[in-house]
């Protein structure tokens, strides 16, 4: 896991440099700017001193910002940061504009590391004409790469069918985009979706054979269900899910965590699509959940007793319960309330282990997401 990074590294050399520098680092907030050491006395207050040569401080730098912008020549900056790559993954974005802030050039990591964006925001607060030429972006088609991110989609597998989609899609083959689930802002719904590629809700009927590449929005386990899909298919991770729960004060995590896991699993969902933790408020407290918020990422939403007595859709009611916590039930209504559902996607169970003495109950529910309008061209059924 890569650790936390600033957001933002400016190195200046030149007089020219440190001006534009300056206006930059008012648009950019949290920006650290490095000045060269022979130009020192005329950097803006709080600059660091840049020893020249750049390759020792840039190797230890490298990896510690989201956004280097170089007022340097590409060619110099190429030949700085060549032996610090590694890959799309984890590299940072690196962006060089010229001496008389003309141009705000992307030169590395345009996609996953957000360089293109940048590029964009460096061009705007100078002025300057932004230069990115990534193909996806030149052709104002999907970036198949990051396509939701903004949206809080995740790729199933990085390394799965991604370049072979990203290629479909820059040269207008068939590809069909299956939504199961998740925001229909993928993509501006008043613009029509890029040539080449078609839309639907469903993967009944679908012939993965017939397209170049399916991208498939789902919270499904598709590889159990549809293996067949999968193998050229790009699967990407809405957060639709939402898991309802009650436990027994003090219930061990590990137990908690297993219960979570083997739901999912038996129901063919996806934890990558997990949005929430949802439980009443007397568990707000409650260490296994707080620690399973944590390690999975999935943040804890608590509802008063009063809130989930009054929902709709509770499968299973229960008064015992009731009497004990003030509400018909925790598991089914706290998911159902988290999700803003009508309905269960999955019921109330319960999970226990031999020998640990602590119980759990679970539910699942779907966030119900708005349809996507269709323009004429864009459905396809497969």
């Amino acid at each position: 896991m890569i650790a936390e990074r600033k957001p933002y590294a400016i190195y200046a050399i030149t007089r020219h440099g440190i001006a534009i520098a300056r206006r930059l680092i008012e648009g950019l907030p949290g920006a650290d700017l490095y000045v060269s050491q022979k130009l020192f006395d005329g950097a803006p207050a709080g600059a660091r001193p840049l020893p020249l040569p750049m390759g020792p401080l840039l190797t230890e730098a490298f990896t510690a910002y989201d956004c280097h912008v170089f007022v340097i020549s590409v060619g110099a900056v190429v030949r700085m940061i060549a032996p610090l790559l590694k890959n799309k993954k984890v590299d940072p974005a690196v962006v060089c504009v010229d001496d008389t802030a003309r141009f705000s050039i992307c030169v590395l990591s345009g996609h996953v590391g957000r360089g293109n964006a940048f590029t964009e925001k460096v061009a705007g607060l100078l002025g300057a004409q932004p230069v990115v030429t990534t193909a996806s972006d030149a052709l104002g088609t999907l970036t198949v790469d990051i396509l939701g991110r903004e949206l809080g989609w995740t790729l199933d597998d990085p390394d799965r069918n991604v370049t072979r989609g990203c290629a479909a899609v820059v040269n207008a083959a068939p590809v069909l985009f299956v939504q199961e689930t998740g925001e229909p802002s993928f993509w501006p719904e008043a613009t029509p979706l890029p040539p080449g590629v078609r839309y639907a809700t469903s993967l009944d009927g679908v012939d993965p054979a017939a397209w170049e590449i399916l991208l498939v929005a789902s919270d499904r386990d598709l590889g159990r269900s549809h293996p067949d899909v999968v193998e050229r298919a790009v699967v990407y991770r809405p957060k639709s899910l939402v898991l309802g729960v009650g436990c027994d004060r003090g219930a061990p995590l590990d137990m908690v965590e297993r219960g979570v896991d083997r739901l999912l699993e038996e129901h063919g969902l996806s934890a990558r699509s997990v949005k929430a933790l949802a439980t009443i408020d007397k568990k707000a407290d409650e260490e296994a959940l707080l620690a399973l918020s944590a390690r999975r990422g999935w943040p804890l939403v608590t509802f008063t007793p009063e809130e989930l007595d009054a929902t709709e859709g509770i499968e299973n009611p229960s008064e015992t319960v009731k009497k004990h916590v003030g509400a018909r039930g925790v598991a089914e209504p706290a998911a159902l309330r988290a999700a803003g559902a009508a309905r269960l996607l999955v019921p109330k169970r319960a999970y226990t282990e031999e020998g640990v003495g602590r119980s759990m109950t679970l539910a699942v529910a779907r966030v119900p997401f708005a349809k996507r309008n269709v323009r004429d061209g864009e459905e396809s059924h497969g």
